[in-house]
């Protein structure tokens, strides 16, 4: 592969990262800023240009192209985001076309979750394999497949969207529409959720020490709480293993990975919340499945997105 130089922008709903990279994930030069999307879109947008121009701003002649990685459903054909969550009032915005009018540059855009997964195949724990399953567990589910060396991205890049996957059919319905999705049963909010319901009839558990009131529980206290000892932590963080284990059943049934990477605040739980998941995928598939494909923590921290970005650009555009 020829060496590169590239400019790769994480956008998330809290800060706005960038780095200078060359193509075989060795990030050169790093900015930060904070998004601040309640300045609005068009603000925001300038603040990405100008965070991608200080990244490459010793270098801009020798980058060739710009990678970014943004959050929420979006058709990475088009560059056109649909809709985030954490971005208000971005419906249906050009990205792509806006940023290659201003920066005239080559710029390609993809999903934050689904250029994880190209990371850990390009760079990390999926490095010289064709088949990996990567999932995030946070304050949603998200996910990204790699088959055969290429990343599903579907007909209109809402592809591998592991998180609307129905775990259980007589389920409670999601935002999105979907019943007794995996998302609302076992991300973050699930488990925080599920914790306030108890913490009233289970006496001293260490998670309402931890948060300093039942109002104040997030999964990360319940996730401290676990890694503690505290019985109904664990049980918590248990519960939603299983779950996601159940969904992992179903994905490796469909598309036999070599192995399957999970990361997100919840993965951090430790030995308690993997254990848990490759008990589940043992207790309900075949050995065949499952016995040559590990499941483990992802590799990189905060920098997944932006070695994402970066794999996205060593991919064919199709």
């Amino acid at each position: 592969m020829i060496m590169k130089k590239v400019i790769s922008v994480d956008l998330g709903g809290t800060n706005i990262r960038a780095a200078l990279a060359t193509t075989d994930g060795n990030l050169l030069h790093t900015i930060r800023k904070p998004t601040n999307a309640i300045e609005g879109k068009k603000v925001v947008i300038d603040r990405i240009e100008k965070t991608i121009r200080e990244a490459g701003v010793d270098e801009w002649e020798s980058v060739e192209e710009i990678g970014v990685v943004a959050p929420g459903p979006l058709n990475p054909y088009t560059g056109i985001l649909t809709y985030s969550p954490n971005l208000p009032g971005w419906d249906n915005v050009p990205i792509k076309r806006i940023l290659q009018d201003r920066l005239d540059k080559s710029v390609r855009v993809g999903n934050d979750a689904n250029l994880a997964a190209l990371a850990e195949h390009q760079f990390g724990a999926g490095r010289g394999l064709k088949h990996l399953i990567y999932i995030t567990v946070s304050t949603g589910i998200g996910g990204g497949i790699v088959s055969h060396g290429r990343l599903i991205r579907g007909t209109t890049g809402l592809g591998a969207e592991i998180g609307q996957i129905v775990v259980d059919m007589n389920g409670p319905r999601h935002s999105s529409g979907v019943k007794g999705s995996l998302e609302y049963l076992a991300a973050g909010p699930a488990i925080a959720r599920q914790a306030r319901e108890k913490v009233s009839i289970v006496n001293n558990t260490a998670i309402v020490e931890l948060a300093g009131n039942v109002e104040s529980i997030t999964a990360k206290h319940v996730g401290q709480a676990a890694q503690a000892g505290d019985p109904l932590a664990i049980e918590l963080i248990t519960n939603a293993a299983q779950i996601i284990g159940t969904a992992i059943v179903t994905l490796m049934s469909i598309f036999n990975p070599q192995i399957v990477v999970i990361g997100g605040g919840v993965s951090q739980t430790g030995n308690i919340f993997f254990d848990t998941i490759r008990e589940a995928v043992k207790d309900n598939l075949h050995a065949d499945y499952w016995k040559n494909c590990p499941i483990v923590p992802v590799t990189f921290g905060d920098d997944v997105g932006l070695l994402g970005g970066v794999a996205l650009l060593n991919t064919p555009d199709a």
